[in-house]
C-alpha cells in the first residue's frame, strides 16, 4: 500500500467526526422547548433534591438568583413567598438555586420565613445544564439574631428563571429584569401557558 498514513488519518477524522458532533450539541444553548435538564442538588434540609421525582407531575419554576441574603435576591425571594399560595393554587412548584451552601440556605429561609425549596449549586453545575451565565463566587457577612455569619457562595449566577412544564420540557427561559416582580411574571407566563 502507497499511502498507509492518509489511511490512518482518515480513520482518525472518522473516529473524531461523533466526538466533534457531541461536543457541537453540548454547546447548543438550551432553548424553550427542549427537554429540560435533569439533575439533583443538595436542597435547604441537606437531602437530595432530583428534578426527576417532579418533572411531569408538576410544573416547576426553577429560578437562579446571584446571592441569599442580599438586596434584589430577598425581593425576588420574599415575592415567591407572598405568591406561593397562588403558585401552589396552580400546581406549581418553586425551587431557588444559587451558588450558597445548604448553611446559607437555612439561614435564608428562616430570617425571611421562606415557604419553598432552596438548591444549593456550589459548583455551578446546576446552572450550566440550564445555560444560566456564572461568575466568581464570594461572601458576605449578615447579623442574624445578633451574631455575624459570613456567608460563602462557589459561584455566582445570573439572574435567570425557568419554567418547565408538566411534560418536563422547557415552558419559558428568561433573564429576569424585575426581581421583586418575578413571581408575578410567572403567575402571568402560566396563564398564558394553559
Amino acid at each position: 500500500m502507497k499511502f498507509p498514513h492518509l489511511l490512518t488519518a482518515a480513520a482518525t477524522f472518522s473516529l473524531l467526526i461523533p466526538v466533534l458532533s457531541l461536543a457541537a450539541a453540548e454547546k447548543a444553548e438550551l432553548k424553550e422547548g427542549d427537554a429540560a435538564p435533569k439533575f439533583t442538588a443538595k436542597d435547604d434540609t441537606g437531602k437530595d433534591w432530583k428534578a426527576e421525582d417532579v418533572y411531569g407531575k408538576k410544573i416547576v419554576v426553577i429560578y437562579f438568583y446571584p446571592a441569599d441574603l442580599t438586596g434584589g435576591c430577598t425581593k425576588q425571594a420574599c415575592g415567591f413567598r407572598d405568591d406561593m399560595t397562588g403558585l401552589k393554587d396552580k400546581g406549581i412548584e418553586v425551587v431557588g438555586v444559587s451558588g450558597d451552601s445548604v448553611r446559607n440556605h437555612q439561614l435564608f429561609k428562616k430570617v425571611h420565613d421562606l415557604n419553598f425549596t432552596l438548591l444549593a449549586d456550589e459548583d455551578g453545575s446546576v446552572a450550566k445544564a440550564f445555560d444560566v451565565p456564572l461568575r466568581a463566587g464570594g461572601e458576605i457577612t449578615r447579623q442574624i439574631d445578633g451574631e455575624d455569619f459570613v456567608l460563602k457562595r462557589g459561584v455566582t449566577a445570573e439572574r435567570w428563571t425557568i419554567i418547565v412544564d408538566k411534560e418536563g420540557k422547557v415552558a419559558r427561559r428568561y433573564k429576569v429584569k424585575d426581581a421583586a416582580g418575578d413571581s408575578q411574571n410567572i403567575l402571568k407566563a402560566i396563564a398564558e401557558l394553559q
